[in-house]
């Protein structure tokens, strides 16, 4: 059995605190994850360094983004260019269907945050091209701060003839794990056929919940405005915080890499 968490942030969220290079650390050393997906908000920028880093990490990477859509937000994965923020859920899971791409439905029902409600989803599964490339919904998302709703979505999931994920939405390096997907296979190309045969199992993580996400995240996150971020230097090397305007990990990375 494989582990997946398809729902990390980076620095490239103007919401995250970890670097590229900082993530994968994280992942090799502190998670038992296969396969994992860079998602920030409405940018790819992050993943080219992501794909070329991470067999330094012995990790695969996915290539993905997470969607504002005009209905919700969605997880985009298995594509290789940007999805234009503000469409309809409809036009956003066709469009990642022309380049390949399937989708997961992220954190739906969540509050404080522009989240797909269900009725929105069951229209979008009416369609016969974007019932086969919305195939997921989040059903655990660790990084729920109202715990409780990730019971009603997971009951809600039942109904739908959808894979059922568990991800971390992770903010923050302590996060990552703390929700991921089981799955049959150990690679990037058996968790996309579990998650189109709808056979991923969500598992829940044994670390932060509830509130505790965001008494951790707000320390890290302030550190971030003041342009503060974890980040690792190469794969023997522990994580530090690093200035954003100072950081060159692709360039210092790449050099290591070629050395």
């Amino acid at each position: 059995m494989g582990f997946a968490d398809l729902h990390i942030h980076s620095m490239y969220s103007y919401d995250g605190t970890a670097s590229i290079s900082a993530i994968l650390k994280y992942v090799a050393d502190f998670t038992d994850l296969n396969v994992i997906a860079i998602t920030d908000h409405d940018s790819m920028e992050g993943v080219p360094e992501a794909l070329d880093l991470a067999p330094y990490y012995n990790l695969e990477v996915i290539p993905g983004c997470e969607v504002s859509s005009k209905d919700g937000h969605v997880l985009c994965l298995f594509i290789e260019r940007p999805i234009p923020p503000g469409l309809s859920l409809l036009e956003t899971v066709l469009m990642v269907g022309n380049q390949g791409g399937i989708c997961i439905a992220a954190h739906p029902m969540a509050k404080g945050v522009k989240s797909l409600r269900f009725e929105t989803i069951r229209q979008v599964l009416k369609h016969p091209v974007a019932s086969k490339i919305l195939v997921g919904v989040e059903a655990f998302n660790g990084g729920l701060v109202y715990t409780r709703g990730n019971l009603s979505v997971q009951q809600e999931s039942n109904s739908l003839p959808l894979a059922q994920l568990g991800n971390s939405d992770a903010h923050i390096l302590q996060m990552i794990g703390q929700g991921a997907s089981y799955y049959h296979g150990y690679t990037s190309a058996d968790l996309k056929n579990a998650i189109i045969n709808r056979t991923t199992i969500p598992r829940k993580g044994n670390g932060l919940s509830g509130s505790a996400v965001l008494t951790s995240y707000i320390p890290r996150f302030v550190l971030r405005k003041l342009g503060w971020v974890s980040w690792n230097e190469s794969p023997e090397k522990p994580i530090i915080y690093a200035q954003i305007n100072k950081l060159a990990s692709i360039d210092t990375l790449t050099h290591y890499l070629h050395s």
